[in-house]
């Protein structure tokens, strides 16, 4: 039986809807990589390893470190071709977030021609096994517009044609309404909008990312469950959501017993969630795991059914850009 499944229930589609770049290394990488330039791995990132549960700011440390080594083109692919691994037995595809701004301007680590050299080398590998990868660029919420702006600045002159999307991360410190022309400009440059919300700002953040910045799809959001009537909107509204559960088990407290889980409460009001791995490298996950875990949550056959269609029919990496 494929890892995922269970008898009489679908297997794990094969299809990563949420995984970082940057937190995508494989750990053996980083662990040799680190040796190689005499670097201590921070004990935050150990202890992630080992499973261990560490505070919001261990986790940017960690996430940190291994983003750094991102400074060459091999290893750019090399994180791609990790993303893809952990896809399980059947891969079908990843939707691949990136930061440009952050791995070119503020750490300098390599040149933005660099950067797209290693994601088209990982994205091609990916494509000859008949995987596809989108990208979808990564902002910080709590930067604020101006930095959103950079972001496009650096990049909308030559957006290779892996590049599908626009969307924040990080701290939900800065109102999605702020953030509207930004999203406004990513749009008219051709990229679909999403944003992480509802992760570790309110539910209300949801209703405001798509309603005033105009996004089309919500990474994370599981705060939207504290709020039945904001679940009947997203069902309403169709808005794809992206589960990571070993991800909000890890950085969202409340949620660190899996069985607080609303993943169940969210499928069953009708949201359109199917899942993904996040941060796997740094949180340690891959696809198979995260569908057995979504299983185990107590889900039937038909929901976990439900998952995988969500997962393919909304998947950017599977929209026909030709």
């Amino acid at each position: 039986m494929a890892p995922g499944a269970r008898a009489g229930g679908p297997a794990c589609p094969g299809l990563d809807r949420h995984a970082h770049l940057e937190g995508s290394l494989d750990p053996a990488w980083v662990r040799a990589e680190a040796a190689r330039r005499g670097l201590g791995i921070p004990d935050s990132l150990e202890a992630f390893w080992r499973g261990e549960s560490r505070p919001f700011e261990a986790f940017i440390e960690a996430f940190l470190f291994g983003a750094g080594l991102l400074d060459a083109r091999e290893a750019v692919r090399a994180a791609v071709a990790a993303g893809v691994r952990r896809l399980g037995p059947r891969p079908a595809g990843l939707d691949l977030w990136v930061s440009p701004h952050f791995l070119v301007v503020w750490k300098g680590l390599l040149s933005l021609e660099e950067l797209w050299r290693g994601l088209e080398d990982g994205i091609g590998e990916a494509a000859r096994a008949g995987v596809p990868v989108a990208v979808v660029l990564d902002a910080v919420n709590n930067f604020g517009p101006k930095h959103g702006h950079a972001v496009l600045d650096l990049v909308e002159r030559d957006l290779p044609a892996f590049v599908r999307g626009f969307s924040t991360g990080g701290l939900e410190q800065v109102p999605f309404r702020d953030w509207a022309p930004v999203f406004e400009r990513a749009r008219r440059a051709g990229l679909a909008l999403a944003a992480h919300a509802g992760e570790n700002g309110p539910a209300a953040n949801v209703r405001e990312a798509v309603e005033a910045a105009g996004v089309a799809r919500i990474v994370h959001g599981v705060r939207a469950a504290e709020d039945p009537a904001l679940l009947d909107w997203l069902a309403e509204r169709r808005i794809p959501v992206d589960i990571c559960l070993t991800s909000n088990r890890g950085l969202v407290p409340e949620l660190a017993d899996p069985a607080t889980h609303p993943l169940p409460r969210m499928l069953r009001a009708g949201v359109r969630c199917a899942l993904g791995t996040d941060d796997p490298g740094v949180l340690p996950c891959d696809l198979p795991g995260e569908w057995a875990a979504a299983r185990e949550l107590g889900l039937t056959d038909a929901e976990m059914a439900d998952l995988a269609r969500n997962a393919t029919e909304d998947a950017w990496c599977l929209v026909d850009r030709s």
